[in-house]
């Protein structure tokens, strides 16, 4: 089961995309947490210092499809074993 899950999908003017790609760009470079306007409301991301990236182009039936996705992962950095227990 997942612990969260947003879609949204909109029909934008290419000035639009544009605006939501830089504020993803601002939020990416100043990394801690990102705040994204999605329309209806905001979505508040903590973004780390490395993600993995993906980059998808589709062309099927006269339309293309470009997906871009980042992930990472959320919650605490892997602690090293305890040494005390042997």
């Amino acid at each position: 089961m997942k612990d969260l899950e947003f879609e949204q999908k909109r029909t934008l003017s290419r000035t639009e995309v544009a605006d939501q790609l830089d504020a993803l760009a601002a939020a990416l470079r100043r990394g801690g947490q990102a705040e994204l306007d999605l329309g209806p409301g905001k979505l508040t991301l903590r973004i780390p210092d490395e993600l993995r990236t993906e980059i998808e182009v589709e062309l099927e039936d006269g339309e293309i499809e470009l997906e871009i996705e980042l992930s990472w992962r959320t919650g605490q950095p892997e602690r090293a074993p305890d040494d005390a227990g042997g």
